[in-house]
């Protein structure tokens, strides 16, 4: 049997087509993700009494207890992003790349030490260093969820191929699933933390702190049991 042979003319016909068409979306960036963890130092606020602190920190003390020292950190979320957009010819659809930055942690983050107790005082000291274990517990979590945030996102956003609709759309789309899904979802992430915290302002550390410094700190103080959430 004779091998087959492609003819001349057919051979030109097909040199002679067209190349299909590049679509013209591949021309955009990937979509991407970034995400960038607050580093801020905490301030510290000595102006309050120990009363005001008690009231400051009432959703956290148990009846009776007074306040001596409270770390509080605004958790802050936010999410920044640019989208490159093609839009076709006939203006009735377009093609877009999220490129999304999200920046979380707290902000500011502050530590009250009550008035009461100068920062030359023994009691001041055990104070403070309780309230810095409750810092150094923020910090731990912002670290800890930063892997899980990033991949989260990654898995919906990165990677991908650009986004495709009607013209005019895609960027309400992704502002408004950002407003309504993400941001939540990070605030829960961040609010576990309080899980953390609550590990630490157990009844047995209360009467450690309120026993310190022999007894400089039921001094200084009316009748109450001392407490530093």
């Amino acid at each position: 049997m004779s091998a087959r042979r492609t003819s001349p003319l057919w051979l030109g016909l097909l040199a002679a087509l067209p190349a299909w068409a590049a679509d013209p979306c591949d021309e955009l960036p990937k979509p991407s993700v970034v995400v960038k963890r607050l580093e801020s130092a905490p301030e510290f606020n000595l102006r309050y009494g120990y009363r005001a602190l008690t009231n400051l920190g009432s959703a956290k003390a148990r009846p009776g207890q007074q306040v001596l020292g409270l770390t509080r950190g605004n958790a802050s979320v936010r999410f920044a992003s640019t989208t490159p957009v093609i839009v076709s010819a006939d203006g009735r659809w377009e093609c877009a790349s999220p490129q999304i930055t999200l920046t979380y942690g707290f902000a500011p983050l502050t530590v009250h030490v009550a008035r009461e107790f100068p920062p030359d005082t023994c009691a001041y000291k055990e104070i403070h260093a309780h309230e810095m274990r409750h810092v150094e517990t923020y910090q731990a979590h912002l670290a800890a969820i930063e892997q899980d945030l990033t991949a989260t996102l990654n898995r919906r956003f990165a990677g991908s191929s650009p986004w495709r609709g009607q013209a005019g759309q895609l960027a309400r789309r992704l502002q408004q699933e950002l407003d309504t899904r993400w941001l939540p979802y990070v605030q829960r992430e961040i609010a576990k933390v309080e899980a953390a915290q609550a590990l630490i302002d157990t009844p047995e550390e209360y009467d450690r702190v309120a026993n310190a410094c022999d007894g400089e700190i039921s001094k200084r103080l009316k009748p109450g049991k001392a407490a530093t959430p």
